[in-house]
């Protein structure tokens, strides 16, 4: 087998045309011909099947080290359909600090379809096994929580599932393909909103799920066919182009944390950093037995009697106070004003959202600049 980042940049031969074209070309055509009546054909209707959207497909099978790969409009639309080869009736368990969209999506709609939900924190095996009931179906959790970054191993919880013939089900998008391949330790199905690293460039909204084996394949293919919330071909496209890349930006962005990292530990007032990418960090012995790395997202908490969250994020120039994160430019969020908005100060404690938590989404600029940026900002901070 060639190496992975050979295999970034080459995708799959499509074998579709005679032009000599190094890239798949992107098919808009909404329906393929027949040759006859009766012919069996590849393709006949682009929500069915479309060669620009295949290729990806099969690269990123292939990355995962699955057996199929499935394409969607957003993150969300490939959650949903990782979510809907369950039935009404069924129970599943899932990480207690999972993205809020999958957080919202299983209690406003699917608890409303009658698939039942237990939030749990994965890290404690022994209370994920106690979780199980008779009709509990599967396990979906993230290896690396946003925006505390807690690490749970892939491995223990697969060992677990299959112990009791559950599905295991990880959301991969904080560390990618390039640093963790689920899979390998047991998962059976892979979750991604492509929109962040595999993209890159926040400029396309996709979302992907791998499948660990065929029979699991029709299952999401049947809902990927039958609701229809597929990727375009021109968004297959540039998120092909950004595939290509993943590896040289996330070495770039992880070694510009480590930097800010090492920065951040200098500084009086910072109460906590959250990455397990650093070895003096909580989550790094965990990590490290399965991923090459933690990403380009860490958060740190800011000491409120010394600086002011608010002033920070609003005096910062180059990070660009936004949401999402994976892409080659730096944003930051203010999780408590921002992402947990919804929750109460109450609630936000339990959840372990401090008023002064910041997340950095860091990416590929020079690290001396993103370090003048978090200094003076700083300054304008302080109390």
């Amino acid at each position: 087998m060639t190496g992975f980042q050979t295999r970034l940049v080459h995708q799959p031969k499509q074998n579709d045309n005679n032009t000599g074209a190094v890239t798949v070309p992107i098919y808009k055509a909404t329906t393929f011909a027949y040759p006859k009546i009766g012919a069996e054909v590849k393709y006949d209707y682009s929500r069915s099947g479309n060669p620009t959207r295949n290729a990806v497909e099969e690269q990123l099978a292939d990355l995962e080290g699955g057996a199929r790969a499935f394409l969607f409009g957003s993150g969300m639309a490939a959650i949903h359909a990782a979510l809907a080869i369950f039935q009404k009736g069924d129970h599943i368990i899932i990480g207690d600090q999972i993205y809020g969209g999958t957080f919202r999506i299983l209690h406003q709609f699917f608890e409303n379809w009658g698939l039942e939900v237990t939030p749990i924190d994965t890290r404690d095996l022994t209370a994920v096994e106690g979780a199980i009931q008779d009709n509990t179906k599967g396990i979906y959790f993230e290896p690396v929580t946003n925006p505390l970054l807690q690490v749970t191993p892939v491995a223990g919880i697969a060992k677990i599932a299959k112990k009791h013939g559950l599905l295991t089900i990880v959301d991969n998008t904080f560390l990618s393909p390039y640093l963790l391949n689920p899979i390998e330790y047991g998962a059976d199905l892979v979750v991604h909103s492509a929109t962040k690293y595999l993209s890159g460039h926040s400029d396309v909204s996709a979302g992907a799920v791998i499948t660990k084996d065929e029979e699991l394949a029709k299952r999401v293919y049947f809902v990927q066919n039958a609701i229809g919330g597929v990727l375009s071909p021109e968004d297959s496209n540039e998120l092909a182009r950004g595939i290509k890349t993943l590896a040289l930006r996330m070495d770039r962005q992880e070694a510009n944390v480590l930097k800010l990292v090492a920065f951040l530990k200098k500084e009086k007032g910072i109460a906590k950093i959250y990455y397990p990418g650093d070895p003096d960090l909580a989550g790094y012995d965990e990590l490290k037995t399965e991923a090459k790395g933690a990403g380009g997202v860490f958060s740190f908490e800011l000491d409120e009697a010394v600086y002011d969250p608010e002033v920070f994020v609003n005096s910062l120039e180059i990070f660009a106070l936004a949401v999402s994160l994976g892409a080659v430019e730096s944003l930051v969020e203010l999780p408590s004003k921002m992402s947990h908005a919804e929750l109460s100060p109450e609630e936000q404690l339990v959840a372990g959202i401090k008023p002064g938590l910041i997340r950095l989404a860091v990416g590929i600029e020079d690290a001396d600049d993103l370090i003048e940026d978090l200094k003076q900002a700083l300054a304008k901070a302080k109390r």
